[in-house]
């Protein structure tokens, strides 16, 4: 870990987490019909500004509007309990009571978020996105300024790479699901330079633009990453650096 100490929001790396979440409440087959897999190409906040009608299939789970479904995927009452739910499962599989919200971030997120709003309405026009757009992007929002340390990425990432077991064997979730966040990471996670990624480094692994990296090395290890300052891509400089010696050794 770099800086592993520094806590910072964990933006886009929320991402496996809100999936992660679906698949527990759903299953695969109902999230599937809800968000595709396959890469966009293009970078996460994109919006679709093609002539054909936006379908579930065009969407990612790691990119924006992705997650911002998987968000309504969640089970509760109340956006509320979603959020709050999902908060549980980062801080279990972190084994970190004390991860809360960065409400600093949070309020800039929410004040300032026109974009992700556009992509909410744009969804919803589309017919895929039902729920009242104010209180998904408020789980939203809230969700992306999730206070972390790259220890705790460390520590998701490898129940993610033991298949949903933690460091003394007791499973969190079902092996098949840590199969299929893995899977979408590698060829998804890291915006539109995964191509690039995987065949660099060749892990599964999400990036955020608070200068975060988690990244997922199966039957082996997690690896969580710190170091803020951002290529065009918005991916830590740093941690791709680190990342590609990793995979030489």
């Amino acid at each position: 870990c770099l800086q592993q100490k520094q806590r910072f929001s964990i933006q886009s790396i929320v991402k496996p987490l809100l999936l992660l979440q679906a698949l527990i409440d759903n299953g695969e087959d109902y999230v599937r019909a809800r968000v595709g897999v396959e890469a966009t190409g293009k970078p996460f906040d994109a919006i679709n500004a093609g002539d054909q009608r936006l379908e579930s299939e065009n969407l990612n789970p790691m990119v924006n509007m992705g997650a911002i479904v998987m968000t309504t995927l969640i089970k509760g009452d109340s956006y509320k309990e979603r959020f709050d739910r999902l908060l549980d499962l980062t801080r279990k599989l972190a084994n970190n009571p004390d991860i809360d919200v960065d409400e600093e971030v949070y309020l800039s997120e929410k004040a300032t978020g026109n974009k992700n709003r556009a992509l909410a309405f744009l969804m919803r026009s589309c017919g895929l996105l039902d729920d009242d757009v104010e209180e998904v992007l408020d789980c939203y929002f809230r969700a992306c300024s999730i206070r972390v340390d790259c220890r705790d990425l460390a520590r998701i990432a490898f129940v993610l790479s033991n298949k949903g077991r933690d460091f003394m064997g007791n499973e969190l979730f079902p092996a098949r699901y840590a199969h299929y966040v893995n899977a979408v990471m590698l060829t998804c996670g890291m915006y539109d330079g995964a191509g690039d990624f995987a065949v660099t480094v060749g892990v599964p692994a999400k990036s955020g633009v608070g200068g975060g990296i988690m990244a997922v090395v199966p039957g082996r290890m997690g690896i969580g990453i710190y170091s803020p300052a951002l290529n065009k891509k918005g991916n830590s400089i740093a941690g791709l650096r680190i990342l590609r010696r990793l995979s030489l050794i």
